[in-house]
């Protein structure tokens, strides 16, 4: 693995580098994306590999503008409607697959729908034009571990399996994309992430539902179960620390005890704490500790999101 300063020499090297089919990592505004070129399903299965991902979990395809991702599946009018207020952006809509869409099946996981995203990050912008096709990227991170939001994360965790890391510093968001299904009669919310619910309810003029789905039968990227996992069990909305633990703090007032602490934001941000959240995750798991205890986030906003991943890290329903 090489990991290179985001230079427009090396944003060429990895779109050449994704033209004949090796993987890049590269950072978008919400987590670093394992990419590979999503027409070619020899280096789609390699993303597989690298991550020791199941194969009926699909990707999410990324395009340069609304216009190149409409190339691939029908938006609709709901569709064009989110695309607008949110693209680019941290939001990824699951449409129908058009007929004559070149991206390979293993990519949508052998559905008739497709998962498409507009990312804002000028990074992720610059390779998507070099490589001059869509991209398919999940997280660049084992499949199960906590997603990465730095250069130093996607090399922890996939060594060798990458050809080239684009490092553009630390993602902004730090959560995953929002993910809408809007290929139905009714919009519905598939993985909470980077955009709100809220929001997404008010582009659309209507509230949005969250999908419950089959964890063994994944319709998006992010819906299994047991996900975005450190090693150590999570003991969640706790008012006190055990000894032994590890704390993932929230806020001003913070329980005291011997052990390592991260606060996701002592001011309370639920911003600051979605950037943070697995960074913090990776943090917190280093040190051995067998708990990490978690004071309440608040579930409104991106807390909704930062709840989300805790709950399925700690195998909650």
């Amino acid at each position: 693995m090489a990991i290179r300063a985001a230079t427009r020499e090396a944003i060429d090297a990895a779109g050449l580098a994704l033209r004949e089919g090796a993987l890049v990592a590269f950072p978008t505004e919400t987590v670093y994306g394992l990419g590979a070129d999503a027409t070619n399903g020899r280096a789609v299965a390699a993303i597989f590999a690298a991550k020791g991902r199941p194969r009926f979990n699909p990707l999410i395809v990324h395009a340069s503008d609304a216009e190149a991702a409409a190339r691939h599946g029908r938006l609709g009018k709901a569709g064009r409607r989110l695309a607008e207020a949110f693209w680019p952006g941290a939001l990824t809509l699951v449409v129908a697959r058009e007929p004559n869409c070149p991206v390979a099946d293993l990519t949508t996981a052998g559905l008739q729908t497709i998962a498409l995203r507009v990312p804002a990050h000028p990074v992720a912008q610059a390779l998507l034009r070099a490589a001059g096709r869509p991209v398919a990227a999940p997280s660049a991170n084992r499949s199960g571990h906590v997603s990465s939001t730095s250069a130093a994360h996607v090399d922890a965790d996939l060594g060798s399996s990458v050809a080239v890391v684009l490092d553009g510093g630390s993602t902004p968001i730090g959560l995953e994309s929002t993910v809408v299904d809007v290929s139905g009669s009714e919009p519905i919310v598939l993985r909470l992430g980077g955009v709100p619910r809220e929001a997404i309810g008010r582009a659309l003029g209507q509230p949005v539902a969250v999908a419950k789905g089959e964890p063994g039968k994944p319709t998006s990227p992010g819906m299994l179960a047991r996900h975005y996992a450190p090693a150590a069990r999570l003991r969640l909305e706790v008012r006190d620390v055990h000894d032994g633990e590890a704390l993932l703090a929230f806020g001003r007032i913070v329980p005291e005890h011997s052990g390592v602490t991260f606060n996701l934001s002592a001011s309370g941000d639920l911003a600051e704490a979605a950037a943070n959240l697995f960074a913090a995750l990776r943090t917190l798991d280093r040190p051995g500790a067998a708990t990490i205890a978690v004071m309440p986030i608040p579930h409104e906003g991106l807390g909704e999101a930062i709840n989300d991943r805790l709950r399925r890290a700690a195998k909650l329903p």
